[in-house]
């Protein structure tokens, strides 16, 4: 056997890594990096375009618009899923955003209102980049070698959002709005690069076997569109439902905390609307810190274990189950300094274990499931959630809800994550079984349903 090569003894701090895994799971770290630092630099700039394009009620909108083009655009992506190679269709999806962003640049240097279509299509771009990543990802990895290389993988990630957040800040005053367009297009491009001599390098990985069943090809995807895989297929269905609940709650909560900052930052400033600006900004740059801190810390030295020792079953309960404790103990002492613990635990949990737990769910399912059912749960449903919390907290401010109350509210929709959590969990665990102890082209109604991943209704 070969020895592990210095790349290989370095992730290996993080995560077990077999000899020739190394590079390519790097190369897909930077490329993930790249990604997350030109979505947090671009961040910066939707905000001001959208004050100034529209006003901050139109931000509560988004999610609908976001959601309405999307029921559009993942039909179309499915559709050209099934029309060209893998590699063909993640890229060019790159480069069309890279290539928007500079067509952003060129009509606001023109003196064109683009705050409302970019605040829109920014929000797209964050989910479907990142979704078609991890599809990528899902497909170059077998279940068991994901299992080891995600969390890897995902501190790319969690750094990348440290770093355009800083990057953002350091840049701005001198560059202006604008031109980080730019920037961030050239970081898009960069990552064309690294996703194609990534993937290959994947390719070439030495099987073992525990990845004998594992195929990996760039034909282009059968013709079933996202939508329908989902609505088809049982595991689709139960990780669509779940993420609506997931992101219900997560919506529903940071409403919570920012009602009871606005209010007390109003109180503190003494209504002065200038100073409580200031107060809820330093307060929120003090939050993030410590977010995006905690999270890179879970990443890096914490995911790969938890998976490891208690499986993705497991893994895939302990955010809803500090959900539901960090809701209950707010709805008994809705107090600003217990919120804030609360939500910096949340959502560093969230940006670490349970987004890597996330990805993991398709690491057993079909490369249709993995391009167009990904992307439309990743995408639509991700929105749908936002689309529903919105819904709720208008009819909790109609009925003057306090934050105690709200948070009486996420108890139940946690009750409900919870629930769909131990089911989607339950059918996880049923998809490996079936690979190993079946042949992998079986012919059937069972085969085809596994194919899709899932057993048949």
């Amino acid at each position: 056997m070969s020895k592990p090569g210095p790349l290989n003894r370095i992730a290996a701090v993080f995560s077990k890594v077999q000899p020739g895994e190394g590079l390519p799971v790097v190369i897909l770290l930077v490329d993930l990096f790249l990604i997350l630092t030109a979505y947090y630099l671009l961040k910066v700039v939707r905000e001001p375009l959208i004050l100034a394009g529209g006003g901050a009620e139109v931000k509560s909108y988004a999610a609908g618009g976001q959601a309405v083009l999307l029921i559009m655009l993942v039909p179309l992506y499915g559709y050209v899923a099934s029309r060209v190679p893998r590699m063909v269709l993640v890229n060019g999806v790159t480069a069309l955003f890279a290539g928007s962003f500079v067509l952003f640049w060129s009509l606001y240097q023109g003196g064109v209102a683009v705050g409302i279509p970019f605040y829109l299509w920014l929000g797209i771009f964050n989910m479907m980049v990142i979704a078609q990543f991890w599809s990528l990802a899902n497909e170059l990895f077998s279940p068991a070698q994901g299992k080891r290389l995600f969390p890897i993988i995902a501190i790319g990630g969690t750094i990348g959002a440290i770093a355009g957040s800083y990057a953002a800040k350091s840049l701005i005053k001198p560059l202006g709005i604008s031109p980080l367009m730019l920037v961030a297009a050239g970081l898009l491009v960069a990552c064309i690069m690294l996703t194609f001599v990534g993937a290959r390098l994947a390719r070439k990985v030495p099987r073992t076997a525990e990845d004998e069943d594992h195929d990996v090809n760039e034909a282009p995807l059968e013709k079933e569109g996202g939508f329908r895989l989902v609505l088809k297929v049982k595991y689709l269905r139960l990780i669509a439902i779940m993420i609506v609940l997931y992101n219900l709650v997560n919506t529903t909560g940071e409403y919570i905390l920012g009602k009871v900052v606005t209010d007390a930052a109003f109180a503190t400033a003494n209504g002065d609307q200038e100073v409580a600006k200031q107060i809820i900004g330093e307060f929120y740059g003090n939050f993030f810190t410590w977010v995006n801190v905690i999270a890179a810390v879970l990443q890096a030295f914490v995911v790969s274990r938890i998976v490891k020792y208690v499986g993705v079953r497991v893994a895939l309960m302990i955010l809803p189950a500090i959900a539901l404790g960090g809701y209950t103990m707010i709805a008994t002492i809705p107090i600003l300094m217990w919120i804030k613990a609360v939500k910096i635990t949340e959502n560093s949990t969230d940006y670490s274990l349970h987004n890597t737990v996330r990805q993991m769910l398709w690491l057993p399912t079909s490369p249709e499931a993995k391009y167009k059912a990904k992307s439309a749960v990743d995408t639509f449903f991700v929105r749908f959630g936002d689309v529903l919390a919105a819904g709720v907290v208008w009819v909790g401010s109609y009925l003057m809800l306090s934050p105690r109350l709200f948070a009486c509210v996420n108890v139940g929709f946690v009750t409900a994550w919870i629930l769909l959590a131990v089911l989607v969990g339950r059918e996880h665990d049923r998809q490996e079984p079936h690979k190993k102890s079946r042949p992998a082209r079986a012919a059937g109604p069972a085969a085809d349903a596994r194919k899709h991943g899932s057993a048949a209704d």
